[in-house]
């Protein structure tokens, strides 16, 4: 893996560790994204999701886990895109700055996947010591 590929797997393990650690210390705002279909309680799903988000931005630090560690980032950003949703449809009554972020939210997704999937494509099959 290049220089540069280490820094854009060490920003995207940045991107995820911040907003997984977001999940515990501001839970109320994740809160109120956690669809209604889902048992238990939102908090639960807040700490499940952030717990989640901390594992998958180690796997994509670490040089030896960087591969299947891109792999379950891209599978994250597509599994959180219902939570999403949920915000966008629930803050259809805030004002107009909040709904473009809510929905502003969806798009950018994409772009998510598609640098979990770089990651994950261009570590090495078979990387050095960690």
């Amino acid at each position: 893996m290049t220089a540069r590929g280490s820094r854009t797997a060490l920003a995207l393990a940045g991107l995820l560790g911040a907003a997984g650690t977001l999940h515990f210390v501001a839970p109320e705002f994740f809160d109120g994204m956690v669809p209604d279909v889902l048992p238990g309680g939102p908090r639960l799903w807040t700490y499940v999701s952030g717990a989640a988000e901390i594992a998958v931005a180690v796997a994509v630090a670490v040089p030896r886990t960087r591969r299947p560690g891109g792999l379950a980032a891209a599978a994250l950003f597509v599994a959180v895109f219902p939570a999403n949703v949920e915000m966008a449809i629930d803050w259809s009554d805030r004002s107009l700055t909040e709904q473009v972020i809510a929905y502003a939210r969806l798009p950018l997704q994409v772009p998510l996947i598609w640098w979990a999937w770089r990651v994950h494509r261009d570590a090495p099959t078979r990387p050095g010591p960690a």
